[in-house]
């Protein structure tokens, strides 16, 4: 047997007690509960960090993310109008010709 036939059964080996291990820590209330409470009290500081933001956007005037969405949804909804209406007028004067 070769060096690396050795070292790669010592590796499985070590990985699969760690692999064991780690998915009985990480299982453990100990480990999840204040992950869980870290993971809500990051969700809840980004969200106020949005609502800053927006608030902030809002006062110096000028759109938030929302109204920029909203108004790239208007302009694509009226291209697609503006496409139909091209179709539309080169099959009328399809039919004239």
């Amino acid at each position: 047997m070769d060096l690396w036939d050795s070292w790669k059964k010592g590796f499985d080996a070590w990985e699969n007690r760690t692999a064991a291990l780690m998915e009985q820590v990480l299982k453990s209330e100990s480990v999840l509960m204040p992950m869980g409470a870290l993971l809500t009290a990051t969700m809840k500081a980004k969200a106020a960090s949005d609502k800053a933001i927006a608030e902030t956007w809002e006062r110096m005037g000028l759109p938030t993310r929302r109204d920029q969405e909203r108004t790239l949804h208007a302009l694509n909804q009226i291209q697609s109008r503006l496409i139909d209406l091209e179709e539309k007028l080169d099959a009328l004067e399809k039919n004239r010709n």
